[in-house]
């Protein structure tokens, strides 16, 4: 950056990577500047792309600097405000095809503007249309969801689930958003029969598509797809969809085959699981691909971790979704369909806020479960009362020495060789040891290998980093010797009962980057099992894995898309960029029974708690826009 004139105090703050600078010495080359801040500009735009970050958001900048780049905006030589004049007079803008792009405030690569501006009018052009109602809508309504019952049989007065699937059906997009056990899944069943049974009035049937970020994702949305059609009532029970895929596969994505054209789906339902996962290009590929006569369905978490790539779509896309924000129109639509009064939740929305519903009972956690208190405050941001849970939460240790067991514990070790780690990982994979003990003497089939595959993912151990001896990496090392598998040296070795994770998608084996997998031994050798999404297993030679590392520990990052009876929880002692409100959440409602959180300095969950994902977009401003008269 030196040869840019751009000092030295100006770079070393902010850890400019070394493809931060050589983007902006790039565009310096073809077409040479005198101002410092045209070179900062471009190395900030290319900073924030790899924070995850839409653009460069210059007014926060201004206003929120060490928040946006993660760092003391005190420390940028040139002020921000200097940065905020000089961005007009920058020469790599201009054209149609120039590498970055000026929109008000914001300053953006162009691949990134080009997938804002594709998915702002894809929605658009989905929500310019509003269907009447179908014959019988109401009467179906109320048979999928019996008078004032929620999945439980408990009363509600406002049944959500029935809400989304009214509005459903007046467009051609929807937004279901919730956190964990509101009933996402149940509900999207109950959209299926409705579409499904509104086809079948019409003598044709329903082409459903089904898809999750991950393969995980993927065979966890189909899983829970076959449970909830069970629920449904006799008479309107419809066949299984195909298979869950991953959006890689449903939208052709190859890495030996960038830029493939996209494909066209030939769907009458597109039903995207985990969708805040999705980024940019994935959202943008993804409208394209979709039908414009075909209902788009995304389902997901507002509040977890958003993808790992540019955007934040989702968390964008139901920005407000708790106040609803729902018009005159679409109250009264509600109202006749599904007999619900959501006019406590009237406002001024757009067309895309009036296709968006927040799921708010959870049937998995109710109001005196540990589990869920600890997740309602979190996402909250109410430190008092984290504090407060800490305070009262039941030490593991001591818990396991008097036999009692608490839905949520705690430990607080001095130092990370603490023997009580992979003594708390032995009490949770108990089951799953005990049936690896049987696996040599017993039957070795594929329903067998499922069974151990499930116990396996009984318990896990999600953290928040990857290096450093509270990291993944450490840990998988430590507790992989301290259930005796290893000696703590070989972590490259294959043995029997070793987990692992794929980490880079193999299409040729059909596994995808997050995909799980036990090593056991078989008549033939050390074989892998993974699941293969479809109630099946699929046995790999472990020479044929190139791209896996032991699992017993994962991040939270590689976690989403998954649900474990238990999960115990490892911060580092001492503060990172990655401990926030969201990851927080995200660790936390992925247990479905047992939590347990190891926080060596209890002061960074409260730190944690007060920190925000704050991901720099434009989407907000294009969508929010408020709906014309219909």
């Amino acid at each position: 950056m030196s040869e840019l004139n751009v000092t030295v105090a100006a770079v070393e703050p902010l850890r400019l990577s070394r493809l931060d600078q050589a983007f902006a010495q790039m565009l310096n080359a073809e077409q040479p500047s005198a101002d410092p801040s045209h070179a900062l500009l471009a190395a900030l735009t290319s900073h924030q792309f790899a924070q995850g970050h839409a653009c460069l958001d210059l007014e926060g900048l201004e206003q929120l600097g060490s928040v946006l780049i993660g760092h003391d905006a005190a420390t940028i030589a040139l002020e921000p405000a200097t940065l905020k004049a000089a961005a007009p007079s920058l020469p790599w803008k201009a054209g149609p095809h120039s590498p970055l792009v000026l929109d008000g405030q914001r300053l953006y690569l162009r691949r990134n503007w080009r997938a804002e501006q594709s998915i702002a009018a894809a929605i658009a052009q989905r929500l310019a249309v509003v269907h009447p109602a179908p014959a019988g809508l109401a009467t179906r309504l109320a048979q999928l969801f019996p008078e004032g019952s929620g999945p439980d049989g408990t009363a509600v007065l406002l049944n959500w689930q029935k809400v989304a699937c009214a509005l459903a059906v007046r467009r051609s997009m929807m937004l279901i958003t919730g956190g964990p056990g509101t009933g996402k899944t149940s509900t999207v069943v109950r959209l299926l029969a409705l579409l499904h049974s509104e086809a079948a009035s019409k003598g044709g049937t329903l082409r459903i598509a089904l898809a999750a970020p991950t393969g995980k994702a993927a065979a966890r949305l189909g899983a829970s797809i076959a449970q909830a059609l069970l629920q449904l009532p006799v008479d309107l029970r419809i066949a299984a969809p195909a298979a869950p895929v991953t959006l890689h596969k449903l939208l052709d994505i190859r890495p030996d085959r960038p830029g493939s054209p996209v494909p066209e789906l030939a769907d009458d339902v597109v039903l995207v699981d985990e969708a805040s996962m999705i980024d940019l290009e994935m959202m943008a590929r993804l409208l394209a691909a979709t039908p414009p006569g075909a209902t788009l369905v995304l389902l997901g978490d507002k509040d977890q971790l958003a993808s790992v790539e540019a955007g934040g779509v989702m968390g964008q896309l139901c920005a407000g979704a708790s106040a609803g924000n729902y018009d005159a129109a679409t109250i009264a639509w509600v109202r006749a369909t599904a007999g619900a009064d959501v006019s406590a939740y009237a406002g001024a929305g757009g067309a895309l806020a009036l296709q968006t519903v927040m799921l708010r009972d959870s049937w998995r956690f109710g109001a005196h479960s540990g589990i869920g208190r600890w997740a309602r405050a979190v996402n909250e941001g109410d430190v008092a009362a984290v504090a407060a849970l800490w305070a009262g939460a039941a030490d593991w240790e001591r818990g396991l020495a008097s036999g009692s067991a608490s839905e949520v514990t705690r430990m607080a070790p001095a130092q990370a060789h603490d023997e009580r780690i992979a003594d708390r990982a032995r009490a949770g994979w108990a089951p799953w040891l005990q049936a690896l003990l049987a696996w040599p003497a017993g039957p070795r089939g594929d329903a067998e290998a499922l069974a151990l595959l499930a116990a396996f993912a009984g318990f896990q151990v999600l953290c928040a980093v990857r290096q450093g001896p509270w990291g993944v990496v450490e840990l998988n090392r430590r507790i992989g010797a301290g259930l005796g598998f290893v000696d703590g040296v070989g972590e490259a070795l294959w043995y029997a009962g070793r987990p692992v994770m794929v980490t880079r998608n193999n299409y040729e084996l059909k596994l995808m980057n997050g995909d799980v997998g036990l090593c056991l031994a078989r008549p033939e050798g050390l074989r892998v099992v993974f699941p293969d999404g479809e109630g099946g297993v699929r046995w790999v030679a472990p020479s044929r894995l190139d791209a896996v590392e032991s699992v017993f520990a994962m991040t939270v990052h590689k976690s989403q898309g998954s649900e474990f009876e238990q999960v115990m929880v490892v911060l580092p002692d001492r503060s990172v960029p990655v401990l926030t409100r969201e990851f927080l959440y995200t660790a936390i409602s992925r247990a479905r029974s047992g939590l347990t959180l190891l926080v060596p300095a209890p002061e960074l969950l409260w730190h944690a708690v007060r920190q925000r994902v704050l991901r720099s977009g434009g989407l907000v401003d294009l969508l929010d826009k408020p709906q014309k008269p219909e």
